[in-house]
């Protein structure tokens, strides 16, 4: 069969995404090769899904306050972007943006799949704050199929286990942010990400790489608040409403590829996590008896199609999260290296990513040949460095999607794995682009292949160790 040939159509017009990038971004790239894996049509969409929600009812409306019209404590801003989740700490930031910069404050919220119960009662929230308008946008079909699916294409791991749920989430969420700030007419964007980990810098390297001159005010390292306790007193003071939920002990992130678990118990790394931390898998001693077995199909190195049946790339994360979370897959436990130089202790659930990650892993077994397998695996290593550091939109990590995606061109055809108590094993692989010739590796002697040629070989090949060894021994 003949090998595929990338085609080198104009990509469709879209926002440049660095100053020097001179070609369609990889993305793009990916939507153009592959069109069967539905990102084109699902990326367009959440692009323009977009939910704008005002205290006044009219969109984009401006509130003016007295504050708003004089600056601010620390300066003045006109209107500032603020990812906003609903709780404690970005309700309280609200005000506080405010009474410090005298502006309009707009809060964003990207749904990357983080659930229903996180996503209730924001417009309500927001309003009661002091924003002026909460603006929300669905990015879950952007955020699998841009970023977790190049990531995955890439086979980038931090550490040997980190999947990079967190670090792919921030960048799209970013840079729907510097598009709000935009739509607004923003001069400034805020985070509440500490001054201690790794989504600060995130967030930040995003905001330069796509307006660098859009201000970014970062409350947790310029304000006095410490705690907790302080927030809330901050929030009566000012009239937030203080969100009555119960207060977990964990410090928790999801989206749709995984759940992290930080905090509590987990501080030290000597404590085994407890069951009831775990919120997407099962443990495995309690997970069906009877092991599954699932036929991932899959084109240029993306899945596409769980047992036959084509899905876009949200609904399949969803169905494996669904299927692998039943049987226990995913969990990692592991002490990292954060960027910020200390190290940290986390537990991750990722059902649907690590089995499509073991799919994909399998196929290139039959795919790549020695030499660019081993290459492949080394810019890995570089590859998810660069994710974790928030450094998307380098060109680096750009130029090495380019490689990823050339080299995975004959990735394709289906992997059927076998899900049991946790583990993930592979039962079949078939590629029509496969380089395993069963009549050349069956030990039967074949035309194609001569035992005897292996002599001559092992000759030439070991003539180094064999002249290293005469030297030593004088002769």
């Amino acid at each position: 069969m003949p090998l595929p040939m990338r085609r080198l159509a104009a990509a469709p017009s879209l926002p440049a995404v660095h100053p020097h990038d001179s070609t369609a971004p990889p993305s793009v790239r990916l939507q153009r090769q592959h069109g069967r894996v539905a990102m084109e049509k699902t990326s367009t969409t959440t692009r323009r899904g977009v939910s704008c929600v005002v205290a006044s009812g009219k969109e984009h409306a401006a509130t003016t306050s007295g504050d708003e019209k004089k600056g601010g404590l620390r300066g003045k801003l006109k209107k500032v972007v603020l990812a906003y989740s609903g709780g404690l700490d970005t309700s309280v930031i609200v005000p506080w943006l405010r009474e410090n910069y005298g502006c309009e404050v707009v809060c964003f919220t990207a749904d990357v799949g983080q659930g229903d119960i996180e996503m209730e009662g924001l417009e309500k929230k927001a309003k009661a704050s002091g924003a002026s308008q909460l603006v929300v946008k669905n990015l879950q079909e952007e955020f699998v199929g841009e970023y977790i699916f190049p990531c995955l294409r890439a086979g980038a791991v931090y550490e040997r286990k980190y999947l990079l749920g967190t670090s792919m989430a921030r960048p799209v969420i970013a840079k729907a942010m510097v598009d709000v700030a935009k739509e607004v007419g923003a001069d400034a964007v805020a985070h509440g990400c500490t001054g201690k980990g790794n989504d600060q810098v995130r967030f930040e390297l995003t905001f330069y790489a796509l307006n660098p001159e859009l201000k970014v005010v970062a409350p947790w390292r310029e304000w006095d608040i410490t705690g907790r306790e302080d927030a809330i007193e901050y929030a009566k003071k000012h009239n937030v409403p203080v969100p009555v939920s119960k207060k977990s002990i964990y410090s928790r992130d999801r989206n749709l590829w995984h759940l992290s678990h930080e905090g509590d118990i987990l501080e030290d790394p000597a404590n085994e996590p407890k069951e009831d931390m775990y919120m997407m898998s099962v443990s495995p001693e309690n997970a069906p008896s009877k092991p599954e077995y699932l036929e991932i199909g899959i084109v240029a190195g993306v899945p596409t199609s769980i047992n036959g049946k084509d899905l876009s790339p949200a609904s399949l994360l969803a169905k494996l999260n669904e299927i692998g979370g039943k049987h226990g897959i995913g969990r990692i436990d592991m002490v990292e290296n954060r960027l910020v130089g200390m190290k940290s202790r986390g537990v991750y659930e990722t059902p649907g990513g690590t089995i499509m990650a073991a799919a994909v892993r399998e196929l290139e077994s039959l795919t790549l040949d020695r030499e660019t397998m081993q290459w492949k695996d080394m810019l890995a290593l570089k590859y998810a460095e660069l994710v974790y550091a928030g450094r998307w939109f380098d060109p680096l990590r750009q130029s090495m999607d380019a490689f990823m995606e050339t080299i995975t061109a004959t990735t394709t055809g289906s992997v059927t794995l076998k899900l049991y108590k946790g583990s993930v094993n592979v039962a079949s692989r078939k590629s029509p682009y496969s380089l395993y010739r069963e009549d050349i590796s069956s030990f039967e002697n074949g035309e194609i292949y001569n035992q005897a040629d292996a002599e001559g070989f092992i000759r030439l090949y070991g003539l180094p160790t064999r002249v290293r060894a005469m030297l030593e021994k004088g002769i």
